[in-house]
């Protein structure tokens, strides 16, 4: 197995993606790692047997808020744009990487591409329960505006996930609405809902409201992705505000801190890929590579293909 890894992408980069990517190393001695950067940084930072990865220098850099497709077409020599080339060539089997979002995200849909069958790709992100374990909720940025036919697919998309990555046997999806009844909603979830009832890929458990997303009431949240990025938005800011500023120490709370999670895959295309935040830390660079593996170890995209 050979992940691709964007050393140059994040706030804290060279330094914190090498740790990370020298934790992995220690943590799946047997995975090998294409790291992608400039060649010099890269060699000062790893740590660790030099046999267990490879360096490809790629000593150009796109910055976070650069232009995504315009930065594709001026820097080909980057990190990103190799990465990409790689994926696209077979020498790596999936990507990680915390740098330009846009970047990512034009790089899986139009070099990866979609997977034959699958409208539009989505990314999701975890929800914690009150109580214990989390939810997956999709879509949470990429697709502001949807159609019925998107959140069903993203439905199929998410309990696939929540089966191979997190380990749930079957997963009780949910679509979140306004009310529990099935009239209620607006025009979308009106439409969705029929859908996903019909739905046999999944296991469809109904509505639930914006009061049942921290409880255990369901594994897997479909929404569009206006809503899903706002509340995302939102728990970021609570943490942020609750935990840094005002310095409340809470195990419920702390479960908020997105450098837990790593990254999150784009559901849909063809190879892995996986984006992480732009302030992750070497913690969060293990977990994206955690995410990659185990995308690759479970061929997750295989069953997408084999569904669709």
């Amino acid at each position: 197995m050979r992940l691709g890894l964007d050393i140059m992408g994040g706030d804290f980069a060279p330094e914190q993606s090498c740790l990370g990517a020298s934790s992995f190393l220690e943590k799946y001695p047997v995975t090998h790692l294409v790291l992608l950067g400039d060649q010099a940084a890269i060699q000062e930072q790893m740590k660790g047997n030099k046999d267990a990865y490879t360096i490809v220098d790629a000593p150009e850099v796109i910055g976070m808020h650069e232009h995504p497709t315009k930065a594709m077409k001026e820097k080909q020599r980057s990190s990103l744009v190799v990465g990409f080339q790689l994926l696209a060539q077979g020498e790596i089997d999936a990507f990680v990487s915390a740098g330009n979002t846009g970047v990512m995200l034009v790089g899986a849909a139009h070099i990866i591409k979609p997977i034959e069958g699958v409208l539009r790709p989505t990314i999701p992100t975890l929800v914690p329960h009150i109580e214990d374990g989390y939810s997956l909720m999709l879509d949470v940025g990429i697709n502001a505006d949807c159609k019925p036919e998107h959140l069903n697919q993203f439905a199929t998309l998410g309990s696939l996930y929540a089966k191979d990555i997190l380990g749930v046997d079957k997963p009780r999806v949910a679509l979140l609405n306004i009310g529990e009844e099935e009239t209620k909603g607006n025009i979308l979830a009106q439409a969705t809902y029929p859908l996903l009832k019909a739905n046999s890929s999944i296991h469809f458990t109904g509505n639930i409201e914006g009061r049942d997303i921290l409880t255990n009431a369901c594994d897997v949240i479909v929404c569009d992705g206006f809503t899903g990025n706002i509340l995302l938005k939102l728990a970021e800011s609570l943490y942020d505000v609750v935990k840094i500023r005002r310095n409340i120490q809470d195990d419920f709370l702390a479960k908020f801190n997105h450098q837990l999670y790593g990254g999150v895959p784009v559901l849909g295309v063809n190879k892995p890929v996986v984006v992480g935040h732009g302030i992750s830390n070497a913690d969060s660079f293990v977990g994206m590579l955690e995410v990659a593996r185990k995308m690759v170890q479970t061929d997750m995209l295989g069953h997408v293909r084999s569904l669709l």
